[in-house]
């Protein structure tokens, strides 16, 4: 487009030797074509345990770590084109009884699956006094803006139900893992109409159906890509130097690319150059195929959640079929196992806000089962206060329509892969932690139907860990 004059202000004035900067040139891309003036990051270059193995998941069935880059793996999104977040859309303008209508029918919805599944007759208002025990629908909220805890909980009833909040006694619960805008049933007494004493939570059980044709191999990442003191991409370059060497089938890379909270950020380029060029130069090589997940992080994209996937106009025709671009979060099928992704820390989100009196449960874990059992990519509310929700688009596109076997959730948090209640659950970590290496993962789908049990998918994956 047009160059326009360089807005200034008194923090960050226009430097004088700095004139207007041209468009990129045409000329091989590397980072230092991307940033000249960078110099490479001393920590990064001198870091040690490259290739060391962190976490590990099942057994390999074979001698080495590798993919055979075969481009007939399907990769496309669970509800097909039509159904899907394909392209931007307004935002920013939303009424409150649009946010409050969506948040009705999660409850309804929710609700109504959860009383099929435990042969409820029907529940009781959350506020009419009653001397026996009642199953009683709510969300969970807090009855202040405070952070919750045990003694400020409130169950919050759907419009059905008239609406009331009332205040939860947990005392007599023994386990119990709550976060506002959780969905949930619980079973007590509420004698006085004021005050609801929950002696049991109910938690839906969830079935797994998959159907793996043939072994593949899943690498995959999460940004930043480049250092915090510089803006070479040295972690990206020796990623692609993983990806020649291992072949992986499927190489799934998530934002942000261009990182808005980088201490020396300027939006004078966008990562779609370096992705819709060397990436694929290199993936035509090893004929895997790409999935590009975008991030709220991502300087150069709508700040949004849902967030709709990159645009790569001039990719060549023969690169289409091999690249696939998806909003965030989505739900993607790979060779007959489904995976579900989400570039937004809501590890993060939901570990600051969640209380527990859970005993042999790790905080991830429980965190993990939320999202599966709330079916929500983002079961949170209020959000943080850095995610832009569009809540009817959340509604529409925001959801698990059905239990992934593979959750990959990438946080600023510890690094793991586990099992949690049958889905295989993955933070693969950060490609960087600020100005040194951070870590990659890698998934290996194995046909081996002896040993699946239950229609779960972890007994035929193994998983990796990697230090870049």
């Amino acid at each position: 487009g047009s160059q326009k004059r360089a807005l200034t202000t008194p923090e960050q004035p226009r430097s004088k030797r700095g004139g207007m900067w041209a468009p990129s040139p045409t000329q091989i891309l590397s980072p230092a074509s991307f940033s000249p003036s960078a110099t490479p990051s001393q920590k990064y270059s001198l870091r040690g345990g490259r290739g060391e193995v962190v976490a590990t998941f099942g057994a390999v069935q074979g001698p080495r770590w590798a993919g055979k880059g075969q481009t007939t793996v399907r990769v496309k999104l669970l509800e097909g084109h039509e159904d899907s977040l394909t392209s931007s859309y307004k935002y920013m303008f939303q009424r409150l009884r649009d946010v409050r209508s969506v948040l009705t029918e999660k409850i309804e919805s929710l609700g109504e699956e959860l009383r099929t599944h435990f042969n409820i007759e029907e529940f009781s208002p959350v506020s009419l006094p009653a001397q026996d025990t009642v199953a009683v629908l709510g969300q969970v909220c807090c009855d202040s803006n405070g952070k919750l805890n045990a003694h400020s909980v409130l169950l919050e009833a759907s419009q059905e139900q008239g609406a009331r909040q009332v205040p939860v006694d947990l005392s007599e619960l023994r386990d119990y893992s709550l976060f506002p805008g959780q969905v949930v049933i619980m079973e007590g007494m509420n004698t006085s109409g004021s005050r609801f004493v929950a002696s049991k939570l109910y938690e839906v059980r969830l079935c797994y159906r998959f159907s793996i044709s043939e072994p593949v191999m899943v690498l995959l990442a999460c940004g930043p890509y480049t250092p915090s003191d510089t803006l070479t991409y040295e972690p990206l370059i020796d990623l692609l130097g993983v990806i020649n060497k291992d072949h992986p089938d499927v190489c799934i890379l998530m934002g942000p690319f261009v990182d808005s909270k980088h201490e020396q950020i300027e939006v004078r380029f966008t990562f779609l150059s370096f992705c819709s060029s060397k990436t694929v130069i290199l993936h035509r090589k090893t004929g895997c195929k790409l999935v590009f997940v975008p991030s709220q992080r991502d300087a150069h994209h709508h700040y949004v959640y849902p967030q709709p996937p990159f645009t790569l106009p001039d990719l060549k025709k023969d690169d289409v079929q091999r690249v696939t671009l998806v909003p965030d979060p989505c739900t993607l099928l790979i060779g007959g196992v489904t995976f579900g992704l989400t570039s937004t820390d809501i590890l993060f989100h939901m570990g600051a806000e969640e209380i527990n009196s859970a005993t042999g449960s790790d905080r991830f874990s429980r965190i993990m089962k939320h999202m599966l059992t709330q079916r929500s990519y983002y079961p949170l509310y209020p959000p943080a206060e850095e995610v832009s929700m569009d809540y009817e688009k959340f509604q529409q596109y925001g959801q698990m329509p059905l239990t992934p076997d593979v959750l990959i959730v990438p946080s600023e948090l510890r690094y793991f892969i586990k099992d949690v209640i049958g889905c295989v659950c993955v933070n693969p970590g950060r490609l960087t932690k600020g100005q040194v290496g951070g870590t990659y993962g890698r998934l290996l789908l194995q046909q081996n139907p002896a040993h699946v049990q239950g229609g779960r998918v972890s007994p035929c994956l193994a998983g990796q860990l990697v230090k870049i």
